[in-house]
């Protein structure tokens, strides 16, 4: 029998041996989260096609992770690992499509805590299949995430909109650059500015599938990969499929564009299609599989959103957007709060069994537990 001593050096030395993949999985999201802002400021600023430009991404990273994983190598892939890899590409491109245009119309902050929804999916599978012991738990959750993306829509998270503003007017140009709008104001500018931040749940619809795909094409990955390396040989698979999706659809934006007398045109920036090839498609993932192997941290889990919120606060100072730090951080608090409820009978659940606690902080982390989610 080990003694308290001996259990605490252990949970400590533990500790001491994930503190590389830690910062590994901060730094993957910090980089990850730059190139989002790096791409809405270019899509933005040059007004290029969301589809072609994701598919000249793409490109490039279905050649890269073909190289690095060779699939055709090595053991022999069956039929019923490739064939739903194939169908996950299509999902993937959905998404990417999807993402793309949420991230146009809703600003970074939104499209990226909107992806985290994709737990939306786990709960809506837990409330319909789950246990009923499980059901309220559940709905709470799935409530206060909703309640999150209410407070988004509505632009809790903007300096323009904001609450806080009217709470702590003094407190808040501390750490903004400009000053709060005044009603007084006959700036036009400003005007605009607030009507277009004004979007409604309904302006949120984009990025929330988007986050629901998301969770989806995850699950499925997990659910046909058995092994690691299985899973990088079946992610290259499934890139080059959503690559081939996305091909007709840029053409037909390409077609559309010159038939209508609009010149279409891509302006080339070196950072924006670098930092979304390198750090947005291929880092991402090799950082992501760390978490999940390593960490036991999947994408929806509170820790994953802390991570993420944290980064986000610094690129939206240094990009000098219209932020407000008191309304991003009851955002996340109560993003962060739903998707723990949600996720806590799963959690002490995997707590209890060492051989089912594959993620313990999310509902989409056990290969083996997710089959209520498939259905939806």
């Amino acid at each position: 029998m080990m003694s308290p001593k001996q259990i605490s050096d252990d949970r400590g030395s533990s500790h001491f041996r994930h503190t590389p993949f830690q910062i590994i999985h901060v730094i993957g999201n910090f980089f990850r989260i730059w190139s989002v802002y790096s791409m809405y400021r270019y899509l933005n600023q040059t007004g290029a096609p969301v589809v072609l430009f994701l598919f000249c991404c793409l490109v490039p990273s279905s050649f890269i992770f073909l190289i690095l994983q060779k699939p055709w190598k090595g053991r022999p892939l069956s039929n019923q690992q490739i064939v739903p890899s194939l169908i996950n590409g299509v999902i993937t491109a959905l998404y990417f499509i999807l993402w793309g245009k949420g991230l146009k119309s809703c600003g970074p902050l939104r499209a990226i805590l909107s992806e985290y929804s994709g737990a939306v999916l786990g709960v809506l599978s837990g409330v319909l299949y789950g246990r009923r012991g499980q059901v309220w738990k559940k709905v709470g959750g799935l409530v206060a995430m909703l309640v999150a993306l209410f407070f988004l829509s509505q632009g809790w998270a903007t300096s323009s909109l904001s609450p806080f503003y009217i709470l702590l007017p003094q407190f808040l140009p501390f750490y903004l650059n400009k000053k709060p709008p005044s009603k007084d104001s006959n700036d036009t500018k400003e005007e605009e500015l607030v009507t277009e931040q004004a979007l409604g749940l309904m302006g949120m619809m984009i990025p929330v599938v988007a986050g629901i795909l998301s969770a989806l094409r995850r699950v499925i990955a997990r659910r046909v990969s058995l092994k690691n390396q299985q899973k990088k040989r079946l992610h290259a698979i499934t890139i080059t499929s959503a690559t081939c999706f996305l091909f007709p659809l840029a053409m037909w934006d390409l077609v559309t564009g010159s038939s209508s007398g609009k010149a279409v045109e891509l302006p080339f920036s070196a950072w924006a299609f670098l930092a979304t090839i390198v750090f947005g498609i291929i880092l991402i993932f090799y950082v992501d599989n760390i978490a999940e192997e390593r960490l036991h941290m999947v994408f929806s889990s509170p820790r994953h959103l802390m991570v993420a919120g944290a980064c986000i606060i610094v690129m939206e100072i240094a990009y000098e957007m219209d932020f407000s730090l008191p309304g991003f951080i009851v955002c996340c608090l109560v993003l962060g709060f739903g998707i723990y409820e949600a996720t806590s009978l799963e959690r002490s659940k995997k707590d209890s069994s060492i051989k089912s606690e594959d993620g313990p902080n999310g509902i989409l982390g056990n290969d083996f537990d997710t089959s209520p989610v498939l259905p939806i």
